[in-house]
């Protein structure tokens, strides 16, 4: 990513809800050793947390800062994002970036240059490092509203330089606007959070292809718990929600809803075990997953299977398994919880 946008832009890694699940602190020590000047984090615990841990990389908090949380800006060297004219005053003499609502009608200023103006005056020593925006549909090639975004933002740009405000950094585009390049909104920073983790969302419409390409970085296994045969007639967890219509071997994992795998793939997700597809079947319990062995029935106590990943010719990544249960890849990946142990490998 760095390369596809340079020399004209340096990266922010996104490393909020745990850096998408893969470990936030061991992921944005990498990053910081790679030489990346900026990380990006939701809450100010989260950039607390970064600080704790010894990184001492810029740290972006980007959905906003609680009254009693102010203090911890200060103490921690942490940069807010500012998303209404009214919090300007409580951030003298700190760096800070306010981000302009263009159209996706979330956070976001939605005031005048005028305003925006106004306020800065009235509060002359804070420093306006950064002014940023976010794509609601960046991916979406039959929609005009990246454009109106871009023009949106840019135009608010020009309206704050003729008032003498310009802002040294600016950044607008996350993920899906470096990989469908949106050239135009690269700027002084980039923001990539998912693609960091191995993932572009896929696009509609005529879209142009990737400038760059990634792979997941992350696989999730899971341990074998137990191993039974089980009658034609047999049901399966909760509510007895699978019947086997056939004699069958079962094996329940040590994974559930509880560890972040999706409850929605009961009785239609699958697993890989022993180098085949094995079907999920019956509930996903807070605790334990139940799955169909019956084509692998070597398999025993304590052998892992993989939840993500790959193993042999077969592969399940994020986009396919929320594909499956209804959601989003970055909802699988950010809901991995922490009691699930993560190695890392070099």
């Amino acid at each position: 990513m760095r390369d596809a946008v340079a020399p004209g832009a340096h990266v922010i890694g996104v490393v909020k809800a745990n850096a998408y699940g893969h470990g936030m602190v061991e992921v944005a020590r990498l990053l910081c050793e790679e030489g990346i000047p900026w990380l990006a984090v939701s809450s100010v615990d989260e950039g607390i947390a970064l600080r704790g841990a010894g990184i001492e990389c810029r740290v972006l908090v980007m959905a906003g800062v609680m009254p009693w949380e102010r203090e911890a800006i200060r103490e921690h060297r942490l940069t807010p994002v500012l998303h209404a004219l009214e919090e300007v005053k409580h951030f003298n003499g700190l760096p800070v970036h306010l981000k302009i609502d263009t159209g996706m009608d979330r956070l976001g200023t939605l005031a005048s240059a005028d305003e925006i103006a106004a306020a800065l005056q009235a509060t002359p020593e804070i420093k306006l490092e950064g002014l940023m925006s976010h794509f609601a549909s960046a991916t979406d090639f039959t929609s005009t509203q990246t454009e109106e975004q871009i023009r949106a933002f840019h135009a608010m740009v020009e309206a704050l330089a003729l008032r003498g405000i310009r802002p040294e950094l600016m950044h607008f585009s996350s993920t899906n606007a470096i990989a469908y390049p949106r050239r135009e909104a690269w700027m002084q920073l980039v923001r990539p959070g998912h693609a960091l983790y191995g993932y572009v969302s896929p696009a509609r419409g005529a879209a142009p292809h990737p400038v760059f390409a990634v792979k997941p970085a992350l696989s999730w296994k899971a341990r074998i718990i137990a191993v039974k045969d089980l009658p034609a007639g047999a049901k399966v967890g909760y509510q007895g929600s699978y019947v086997a219509e056939a004699p069958i071997r079962i094996a329940i994992l040590a994974v559930g809803y509880a560890d972040g795998f999706p409850h929605r793939l009961a009785n239609k997700g699958k697993v890989i075990a022993a180098g085949r597809f094995a079907p999920i079947v019956g509930a996903v319990s807070m605790d334990v997953t139940t799955i169909d062995i019956t084509q692998s029935p070597q398999l025993k106590p304590g052998d892992a299977v993989t939840l993500l990943g790959e193993e042999g010719d077969l592969s399940l990544d994020a986009q396919q398994i929320a594909r499956t249960a209804g959601t989003i890849s970055y909802n699988v990946l950010a809901s991995i919880g922490p009691r699930v142990r993560r190695f890392y490998v070099e």
